[in-house]
């Protein structure tokens, strides 16, 4: 039975999906992890937890994130994170620039390949550094 909290794909499965594929289940996973982290750190109301994340999930902030990481990422990561940067996408939220989509769907993507070939401690280590002051 496979384990869909814990994937292991090989980079060859993981070059298979799509750009857009990659940031679908990146988006999940960076969502899961603010979610996590606001509860970690007090959040107790619903609608803080709620408002809070959407700050945290929203195109402007993960594009300062990313901004933050790519000194850090390996040439494999940015790899990933420039496939989800440089993806076709068919409409930009009306609270975000076009420059600031990108970025924020090349952190998702690199996210995802990350999941999904199973190096949750590199997720969580990058997680931390964007969530430092």
């Amino acid at each position: 039975m496979e384990n869909y909290f814990q994937m292991n794909f090989d980079n060859r499965q993981i070059n298979a999906i799509s750009n857009l594929g990659l940031a679908h289940i990146g988006d999940a996973v960076f969502e899961l992890l603010c979610r996590s982290y606001l509860c970690g750190n007090g959040q107790t109301t619903v609608g803080q937890l709620h408002h809070d994340t959407v700050q945290l999930v929203k195109a402007p902030a993960q594009a300062k994130f990313a901004e933050k990481l790519l000194p850090v990422l390996t040439e494999e990561e940015l790899a990933f994170y420039r496939r989800g940067k440089n993806a076709h996408v068919h409409a930009v939220p009306k609270g975000a620039t076009p420059a600031e989509y990108a970025k924020a769907t090349g952190l998702e993507a690199l996210f995802g390949a990350l999941y999904l070939a199973g190096r949750t401690d590199r997720i969580n280590e990058l997680f931390h550094m964007m969530m430092e002051a």
